[in-house]
Order: structure tokens, then sequence, then C-alpha cells
């Protein structure tokens, strides 16, 4: 049996894979783009594993970098996000400059 996309195309197997990931994959919204740049800042930092290999790794200059472009969108989105938005945005920005002192106290 042969799979089609949206549009007929006769999709391979790898096609098939992806076409069915792309469905579980949640709306693209802000608030799940920060979700998103806050969950790479904890694997850089090491509180949780890595997703796709499971291993704790502590990337500090890479956790930094992300949290600077979190603290970026908060500059530039000032005055233009739902209060739900600013407020996750807020504790989010908060709890992660905690953790990376923490975390760089400890070296």
């Amino acid at each position: 049996m042969t799979s089609t996309d949206d549009r007929g195309f006769i999709l391979k197997n790898d096609e098939k894979e992806a076409a069915g990931r792309k469905k579980e994959l949640p709306a693209i919204n802000f608030s799940t783009f920060i979700f998103s740049l806050n969950s790479s800042a904890l694997v850089h930092l090491g509180a949780i594993p890595d997703p796709t290999t499971g291993n704790i790794q502590k990337e500090l200059a890479i956790a930094k970098q992300t949290i600077d472009i979190l603290a970026m969108l908060e500059e530039k989105t000032r005055g233009n996000l739902t209060e739900e938005e600013h407020k996750l945005l807020t504790h989010m920005l908060h709890d992660l400059r905690i953790k990376f002192v923490q975390e760089k106290s400890r070296q």
C-alpha cells in the first residue's frame, strides 16, 4: 500500500515517518517557541537529559547564549505580549538565570 501527502504525491518510507511525526508536533506560537528555548537551556545546564541521546551534558556557554536570546526576546517584545506570555517569559528567565548562576558557581 502506498501513502500520499496532502497534494497526492507518493511518499517514500522515510517521508511517511516524517509526515507522521509532523502531525504530532504542537502548534507553533510564542509560548511553544519559548518553551523550546527553555528546554534547550535546561539541557545545556545539565538539568534535564538531552532528548536525542538521553545523556546529561553541561555546556554553560550554550546555555548562557540561549538565556540571552530569551532576554532579547523579552526586550524586543515588551508591550506586545499577552499577560500570560509575559508572565511565562519572565518566570522562565528568572528560573534559568538562577540555575545558570548555581551551575557556574559549581565550576
